[in-house]
């Protein structure tokens, strides 16, 4: 990073819910942001959107690059996931494959393509893995899968990236007053079991994410709850 240029931050499911609010964040910490996001989004200063699908990793890699135009990465924060309803009765091989290309195939591949692009001073890496990756919830067979599996990721690639000087963590939120989450109906009973009785809003999850992932520290390889309690059930 030269004199006078801002840090930036690649930032994927950019366009909605936790993602946005730490697009958000950044900005408003004067860095620059390369949102990432299969939606459209609204632009802001010192915001570059990319309109990409992580599970593509050729595609990703080419919008990124294109993006950045030279400039090189100091933070990457993956919060893109999806999390439709899954048991083993009701489950399907094709929900299978979607739910695990977006939550692990497209981590693997969008931190693929930050390590190849990252500051000569290194950087940090937040993943998003979930408080069901620990306390599993009904009905979220594979989506719980997928996030043990990101946090797993988080522990290999902590110490795959370590030479180059980045640092890799994840945070597993529980409920989070997203549009997702809202428009499923099923946040007002889940947060019933809720130690502390209600779910985090969007903001504190970005200011945790920010806490972790702004810059490279002593801490790597670890996964961070935030549920208000409910890991302790």
């Amino acid at each position: 990073m030269t004199a006078g240029q801002l840090p930036v931050a690649i930032v994927t499911g950019a366009a909605s819910g936790m993602g946005k609010a730490v697009v958000n964040k950044f900005l408003q910490q004067h860095w620059e942001v390369i949102a990432i996001d299969v939606a459209e989004m609204s632009p802001q200063p010192a915001m570059t959107t990319v309109i990409a699908d992580i599970t593509d990793y050729a595609a990703l890699r080419e919008s990124v690059v294109t993006a950045l135009n030279g400039r090189t990465v100091n933070t990457l924060v993956n919060a893109a996931g999806i999390f439709p309803l899954s048991t083993l009765a009701t489950g399907s091989e094709s929900l299978y494959r979607r739910i695990f290309d977006v939550n692990v195939l497209g981590t693997i591949n969008i931190a693929k393509v930050a390590a190849d692009c990252i500051s000569e001073q290194g950087g940090a890496f937040l993943f998003f893995a979930s408080v069901d990756a620990f306390a599993v919830s009904p009905g979220q067979l594979f989506y719980s899968a997928s996030k043990a599996a990101v946090v797993s990721l988080t522990k290999s690639l902590a110490v795959e990236l370590v030479t180059k000087g980045i640092v890799v963590n994840a945070v597993a939120p529980g409920w989070v007053e997203t549009e997702g989450t809202l428009a499923s109906g099923r946040i007002q009973e889940g947060v019933k079991t809720v130690p502390m009785k209600r779910a985090a809003t969007v903001h504190e999850i970005a200011d945790w994410v920010w806490t972790f992932s702004a810059a490279p520290g002593y801490i790597t390889g670890e996964t961070v709850v935030i549920s208000g309690g409910s890991y302790m059930r």
